[in-house]
Parts: C-alpha cells; sequence; structure tokens
C-alpha cells in the first residue's frame, strides 16, 4: 500500500505542479487543399501535356492549366495571346518573329558573299543580333502570355513556376520574396565565375599536357606530363562541378518559387491546437502472489481540430 501511496502522491505532483498544454495553430484550408486536382488547382503546372486539351483551351472551349497553355505555346506560337484574347497582339508578334528571322538570314548570306571578296565582318554581326532579336521576341511573348493568364488572380503557383523557368529569381519577386533574389543569383553567378576560372585552367594544363607528351615538340617546360595530367583532370572535374552548381541554383530557384506560391496563403488561428499534458495510466493486471497493481505516470497528447 506505501508503494501504490508513494506513486498516487508523485501523480498528483505532477498533475499539479508540472501540467501544460502546447498549443500549434494551423490555417485549416491548409489541410484542406488539393494542389494537385484538376478541379481544385487551376493554374498547376504537374499535369500530363495533351494537344487535345490545349486546342480545346485556346478555341475557348474549356478550362485548361497554365503549363498546359505555357507547353503548347512553346511551339504554337501566339497559343497564350490567343487563349488570353488578345488577338491583337497577333500580328506584331508573327510580324516581328519573321522579320528578325529573315534579316538574320539575309545578312548572313551578304557575310558569305563578301567572303569572296572582302571579308566585311559587320553582316556577321548584323546577323547575329537578329537572331539573338528573334529569341528575345519569342521570349517576351511567353513573359506576355504568363503575365496575361488569369491576370486578376493573385499567388498562381504555375505562374511563379514558369516565371522562374522564363527568368531566374521573377518567381520569387512575383511571391514577394525579394529578399532571395540575390542569394539565388549568388549561387548562379559564383557558379559561372567558377566555371570560367576552371575552364581556363584546364586548357592551359591540357596545352602542357600535349607539349609535353608531343615527340614532334621539344618539350622544356617545368611542369611535367605527369603533373600536368593530374591538374587538367583536376581542373576537368572542377569545370563540371561548377556546370551542376549553376543548374542546382536554377533548379532550386524554380522549385522554391512554386512551394512558396502554394504556400502564400497559409497563417494561423484557432483552427487546430496540440495539448501535451501528464496522465495517470491505468495498472496493468499482476498474477504474482501478495503482489498488488500499480499504475504508471505517462503523458497525454490531445489533438483538436
Amino acid at each position: 500500500m506505501r508503494g501504490l501511496a508513494k506513486y498516487l502522491l508523485v501523480t498528483v505532483l505532477l498533475l499539479c505542479g508540472a501540467g501544460f498544454t502546447a498549443s500549434a495553430q494551423f490555417k485549416s484550408e491548409a489541410f484542406s487543399q488539393s494542389y494537385n486536382d484538376d478541379k481544385n488547382d487551376p493554374d498547376s503546372v504537374d499535369v500530363m501535356f495533351s494537344f487535345k486539351n490545349y486546342f480545346r483551351g485556346i478555341a475557348h472551349k474549356e478550362d485548361v492549366k497554365i503549363g498546359v497553355v505555357f507547353a503548347g505555346s512553346t511551339i504554337f506560337i501566339g497559343g497564350e495571346q490567343i487563349y488570353n484574347r488578345q488577338y491583337w497582339k497577333l500580328p506584331l508578334i508573327y510580324g516581328g518573329l519573321a522579320a528578325s528571322v529573315g534579316a538574320g538570314f539575309y545578312f548572313r548570306d551578304q557575310y558569305q558573299k563578301s567572303l569572296l571578296t572582302t571579308e566585311n565582318p559587320t553582316y556577321q554581326t548584323l546577323s547575329t543580333a537578329c537572331f539573338i532579336g528573334a529569341g528575345l521576341g519569342y521570349w517576351a511573348t511567353h513573359m506576355d502570355g504568363m503575365y496575361n493568364f488569369n491576370k486578376d488572380v493573385p499567388f498562381q503557383a504555375g505562374k511563379a513556376t514558369i516565371y522562374s523557368l522564363l527568368l531566374p529569381g521573377l518567381g520569387q519577386a512575383y511571391n514577394g520574396e525579394y529578399w532571395k533574389i540575390p542569394v539565388y543569383y549568388g549561387i548562379m553567378i559564383g557558379g559561372f565565375h567558377f566555371y570560367k576560372l576552371n575552364v581556363k585552367n584546364y586548357e592551359r594544363f591540357r596545352r602542357i599536357y600535349n607539349e609535353a607528351t608531343d615527340p614532334e615538340v621539344a618539350y622544356e617546360g617545368a611542369i611535367s606530363a605527369e603533373t600536368a595530367l593530374y591538374y587538367r583532370n583536376y581542373y576537368r572535374r572542377m569545370r563540371d562541378y561548377s556546370i551542376l552548381v549553376i543548374g542546382l541554383g536554377y533548379l532550386l530557384q524554380v522549385i522554391d518559387a512554386n512551394v512558396f506560391a502554394y504556400m502564400h496563403d497559409f497563417e494561423v488561428n484557432d483552427d487546430m491546437f496540440v495539448s501535451v499534458s501528464p496522465t495517470l495510466l491505468a495498472p496493468e493486471p499482476v498474477y504474482a502472489l501478495g503482489a498488488s497493481p500499480r499504475p504508471g505516470v505517462g503523458v497525454s497528447f490531445g489533438l483538436t481540430f
């Protein structure tokens, strides 16, 4: 009996003096959203592309996801503007792209002809500039189409994702998280800096190794062929790692834009809380002769939502 009384006394003291409740509050909608459901998530990008779905969308026969419109318009230029009912932009898009590409081929042809007489590098520069302009026009077409897709709906995860695909950091700006932009650009610019440095060193030691192992060249350099081979392979590996860093930085900012666009409305309120407190466990039966059952002390968890 003394043992039982001792356990009861300890239990009462714990319940009176050490009882507490720890609450964690969450917005209830965060647990009811279905991000990958076609009906509940019209701006998702994780869908299987279908040409039938795409053409029905730009024909305004059904609503389609932003990812479907974007994917289809990478091939059928202007589809985003058609879906957004901005038909007046189509002549500007097609005319601008046709003029840029046509001028690029024209100046390239003029440069080829100039090689037969006096080489004129100006034609080559103009040709390159025209092709770059066509690429920028193609990029701007997608930016315009994505910007005007469901323009009145704030914080679309699909739009944030595609923004980041088209221009790193734009998805973070769309989510209002501007402080992340220099972080991701720091990763990618740092990776590009080391890429250039490693390429330079790789080319240097590759040249030294080729000279040191060429039987027709009287190599008298201070660096041996074995050392040059080691550093050539080392800087080639570092070059590949630098490319990996750039790619990871780009990929991370795309994932970040998508996830935090989904979680933008995640708030706290009193819809849910968790309680933790000490408790007295029911005694287990004891079958030994003369022994009495003893209760145990534990912790109870409660979840209210």
